[in-house]
């Protein structure tokens, strides 16, 4: 990424006293609120300045550009989701285990983001942002990178680097499923995630 790019997707500065942690959080908290109610393309720096009490300038203070917001909203939405993903991939403990580890991740990713619509249209962001669209890719390898991590020892040596490609694909795959579920009534969208869970089951057999 280029120093110019780099510059106008951070933050323009990391919170250090409660005060401006404060503010941070409430320029993020007013953002992902409008995201979810109007669309990450109809929400405004202006706007969120507004809203979130104070001028834009102080946005601008923190934040360089829009971008630089979302960067934010997905770095503390993947810190979650990886300490989410942590608890469920720590139980397991044998081959047995995987399967059930896998159908867990995907439920739980299913109903959080059907249950907020804002993670939704930011991930969406992300993914439609040049500058940004790295960090889902990133997030993904990351997260394949632990469930790899804690099943590669349950498999023979020679499989795990094959393994770790399907891994990937899988977890990337899943965020177009739940898309693609989420514009569905609820009985395809029920199959579709069946259908899914099918075809995670069926590529981890090859392994397991």
């Amino acid at each position: 990424m280029t120093q110019a790019r780099r510059t106008a997707t951070e933050p323009r500065r990391r919170p250090k006293q409660e005060r401006s942690r404060e503010r941070i959080d409430a320029i993020l908290a007013t953002t992902m609120r409008l995201i979810g109610e109007k669309g990450i393309d109809a929400v405004t720096m202006k706007e969120v300045g507004a809203l979130a009490g104070g001028p834009i300038a102080t946005v601008y203070h923190y934040f360089p550009s829009k971008s630089a917001i979302l960067a934010m909203l997905y770095e503390r939405f993947s810190e979650e989701s990886r300490a989410r993903f942590g608890a469920i991939i720590a139980e397991i403990r044998k081959l047995d285990d995987v399967t059930a580890a896998a159908d867990r991740l995907l439920d739980d990713y299913y109903r959080r983001v059907a249950a907020d619509p804002a993670i939704q249209d930011l991930q969406n962001a992300i993914q439609a942002d040049k500058a940004l669209q790295h960090l889902d890719i990133a997030e993904t390898r990351r997260q394949a990178e632990m469930f790899c991590e804690k099943v590669g020892p349950l498999i023979e040596p020679e499989q795990r680097e094959a393994f770790s490609r399907v891994v990937f694909l899988i977890f990337q795959l899943a965020g177009g499923v739940v898309r693609l579920v989420l514009t569905q009534d609820k009985e395809e969208g029920r199959r579709t995630i069946e259908d899914y869970r099918s075809i995670i089951h069926a590529q981890l057999r090859l392994f397991l």
